[in-house]
């Protein structure tokens, strides 16, 4: 795969590149991936992320197959009692409001049985390496038990609970996004930002 020389590479950080084939393109948001995939024609590119960019203009990418970018994954904060998992909500949700989330979720507070709340944060896999550095960077601790990953998303879907508040966050999109025909016009470029 041959790439272009890149000036200003680490404002590619946690982009995409993807190789089509004949050849590949640098600037790729989650969103755009997403959506070149649930196409027929591009429902067999090559995908990496951009994870380390070098002032040189080489960057370090990673493959990521292309069926994370279809799954949800999530982080899943327990408590034994409602007061310590509505405080854990709360938190979760404040830092939201002084720090964008890395791309939108959901957060919900459910019930699980008498004694077992969560606090459930969900959101497209792709994202998965960032909502973690984000959650470190604003020290979210909690007191009970964790867990985390696609399969924790499901065994939450298919739980029994009552859903007691929920929120959406949004991102704070650092590019505008691509999509329909300017996406499709994106894919014939080396670059796309």
């Amino acid at each position: 795969m041959k790439l272009p020389v890149i000036e200003n590479t680490k404002r590619y950080l946690g982009l995409y590149v993807v190789d089509f084939g004949g050849h590949s393109a640098v600037g790729f948001t989650a969103l755009e991936v997403a959506e070149l995939l649930e196409s027929e024609k591009f429902a067999d590119i090559k995908v990496f992320k951009i994870h380390n960019a070098r002032p040189d203009g080489t960057m370090e990418l990673a493959g990521v197959p292309n069926a994370t970018f279809g799954l949800e994954a999530g982080m899943f904060f327990y408590a034994g009692d409602e007061a310590a998992a509505r405080d854990d909500f709360k938190r979760l949700t404040d830092i939201a409001v002084t720090s964008a989330a890395p791309s939108r979720a959901k957060v919900h507070l459910a019930r699980l049985s008498d004694n077992e709340f969560v606090t459930a944060l969900i959101y497209p896999a792709e994202y998965d390496e960032q909502f973690s550095r984000w959650l470190l960077e604003n020290d979210y601790m909690t007191d009970g038990a964790a867990d985390g990953g696609t399969a924790a998303v499901q065994r939450y879907y298919d739980a029994p609970k009552d859903i007691l508040d929920q929120r959406q966050l949004f991102a704070a999109d650092s590019f505008e996004q691509l999509c329909g025909e300017e996406l499709l016009a994106a894919t014939r470029r080396v670059m796309v930002r």
